[in-house]
């Protein structure tokens, strides 16, 4: 078992609630419950040794391990390959309901032996609240093969299935269990409130039966995508991950599994993604639509809904840039200092202080969310009307604010020019559903702001010095996130000054097919270190090569990207100089921009050979 696996090196389960990482040791080394946004019961992917873990590994020498989904599932199995036999832990988590919180989380644990024998050895340390509180254990429940791990605030249990006789060691668990080629056994915990009963005793039976209704809720979820192109299981990978990635009572999709994970290993580019942000859940609608997931896409419209009601900021903006999964916006940061961070990378921050900051674009994306819908009027009804129509009022005076931007820098405000992109979004959608809906609209005002913004771009964001459009409005810097400006219609993707945008492009932020977000050594952010390329921004740099005439680079950029998935096909947020994954992981922003891609490229590749 490694210290610290490669932040690549982890496979994710989950139940719609909360999730797990499972690295390719066999080392379940992050879970938070009950929520995403959960305080750590594991937490050794920030601390190994005060975060906790629940390791299942092989006890020989000269292991190989391997590491699959079963296909089209989130059903993870790492082997473990040795010279006496091949065994097998089979991890996946019971989903016991999509809309109802529920008041217990489960992980099943199946060990069991292909070929020969296997003696698998079982270390479970739970640390509570990321590694903060003591907890105390009792091994003494009735007989049953069990221990219980009591912290301050949650209980964890831990049920034995078959031949795994549990042992103390100290207020942590271990065992040693040996099995042959056909024999199987289990190992369950189990999370729920302190002073909450202890779950049944599981069953060989009723794991099985768990591990069948799993099996059938992935394969009857993913049966509903429609996609048929070129990439399919990638494409299929990615949804699930955004299905995973997302807190089934609120249909509130997080940006990350994880928190803390650097962007520079020993950088302190830590941050907090286990919330929902407006733009990057926005921007996953249209993903999950042009997939035939319109269930989820509509949740998290309501959910998005819900906010326009809620009364806004403390500053007076409608919305906050982004919320807990429950739709609480209170997010204050805070360092945890008792953890080392991955591989030394600290600070280990929990919380978000990002949450407070403006960034005007979030309201482009708001609306193109919900513009998505054929009917908004059917879907959001009057009164939510009302306050659509409030928020574009309150736009129209505000617009021309500088801001932080949709980078969340902590080097000042300025007038970013995708947040004006994002802006003139919100205006022309909110126009056309107004008219194409019969809705009460200050129309003339709404119109006057839309094409007074595409104005102000095409002369403050558009650098005559540079031949692009630039980050802001008070230098020459490119930035990546201007790769959307296609594809949300504000220029043609065939528009000289956008070809001349996308070539500068690549002659300042792509490396070999690789995308940085923008140059911090040349735009300042308020923070040291560097970062790697970013992965979002790498597949929209595809979308944008094969909408703008470039198929066939478009087509290699996107194989070469995939060959930087990880060996489950998950991507976390940025790659690093040699090829490794860095930041939180997996990110959905990158797994919805892939979908994005593969679904553009397509329809290019398919019109390019119609024309040949």
């Amino acid at each position: 078992m490694r210290r610290y696996p490669p932040i690549a090196e982890h496979g994710l389960i989950g139940d719609l609630q909360t999730c797990a990482l499972v690295s390719s040791d066999g080392v379940l080394d992050w879970f938070c419950s009950p929520r995403f946004d959960s305080p750590s019961i594991f937490a050794g992917l920030l601390d190994h040794d005060r975060g906790g873990y629940f390791a299942i590994t092989a006890d020989a020498p000269d292991i190989t391990t391997r590491q699959l989904y079963l296909a089209d599932t989130a059903i993870l199995i790492t082997r473990f390959l040795t010279a006496d036999g091949v065994g097998e832990v089979i991890d996946f988590m019971p989903v016991t309901g999509e809309r109802t919180v529920t008041d217990h989380h489960q992980v099943v644990r199946v060990m069991r032996v292909v070929r020969g024998a296997v003696r698998f050895a079982l270390e479970c340390r739970p640390r509570f609240d990321y590694g903060r509180s003591a907890h105390t254990l009792d091994l003494d429940l009735d007989g049953a093969p069990a221990a219980r791990f009591m912290g301050p605030d949650v209980t964890a249990y831990l049920q034995a299935v078959g031949p795994v006789p549990l042992e103390a060691d100290g207020n942590d668990v271990r065992a040693y269990v040996t099995l042959a080629a056909g024999e199987r056994a289990a190992v369950v915990p189990t999370v729920r409130d302190a002073g909450g009963d202890a779950p049944a005793q599981p069953t060989v039976e009723g794991a099985t039966e768990a591990f069948t209704a799993v099996h059938a809720f992935w394969h009857d979820w993913i049966g509903r995508c429609t996609y048929r192109g070129r990439w399919q299981q990638i494409v299929n990978r990615s949804a699930i991950t955004l299905k995973l990635l997302t807190y089934a009572p609120t249909g509130a999709p997080i940006a990350a599994a994880t928190m803390g994970l650097p962007e520079q290993e020993g950088g302190e580019r830590n941050w907090d993604y286990r919330y929902t942000w407006v733009r990057d859940a926005s921007l996953s609608v249209r993903a999950m639509r042009d997939l035939g997931f319109t269930e989820e896409a509509d949740a998290f419209r309501n959910w998005l809904g819900q906010r326009f009601y809620d009364g806004g900021t403390p500053n007076g903006e409608p919305l906050q840039i982004m919320y807990r999964v429950d739709g609480d916006p209170h997010l204050g940061e805070e360092i945890l200092g008792h953890l080392e961070g991955w591989r030394g990378s600290a600070p280990v921050r929990v919380g978000n202080g990002a949450a407070t900051q403006l960034q005007l674009d979030i309201y482009g994306e708001a609306v193109y969310a919900i513009a998505q819908v054929d009917q908004v009027t059917h879907a959001i009804g009057y009164e939510g009307w009302k306050r659509f129509a409030d928020l574009l009022d309150w736009l129209c005076e505000n617009w021309d604010r500088a801001d932080e931007g949709i980078w969340e820098t902590r080097g000042g405000r300025q007038h970013f020019t995708y947040s004006r992109l994002m802006c003139w979004v919100a205006f022309d959608r909110g126009i056309r559903q107004a008219m194409a809906n019969a809705r009460p609209a200050d129309l003339p005002r709404w119109t006057g702001a839309r094409d007074a913004i595409l104005e102000q771009i095409m002369t403050r964001g558009w650098s005559a010095e540079r031949g692009a459009f630039v980050q802001h409005y008070d230098t020459t810097v490119l930035d990546a996130s201007l790769l959307l400006m296609p594809l949300v219609g504000f220029i043609a993707p065939t528009d000289p000054r956008w070809i001349a945008t996308l070539e500068a492009m690549d002659a300042e932020l792509v490396a070999d097919s690789l995308v940085y977000r923008y140059n911090p050594e040349a735009s300042p952010d308020g923070l040291r270190g560097t970062e790697g390329t970013f992965s979002l921004c790498s597949f929209l740099y595809v979308y944008a090569l094969a909408r703008s005439g470039r198929p066939e680079q478009a087509r290699y950029a996107f194989d070469k990207m995939l060959t930087y998935a990880n060996h489950v096909g998950l991507f976390a947020e940025e790659i690093g100089p040699t090829g490794e994954q860095l930041g939180n992981f997996p990110q959905a922003f990158t797994h919805l921009a892939l979908i994005t891609a593969a679904l553009a490229l397509d329809v290019e590749l398919d019109e390019a050979a119609g024309r040949g």
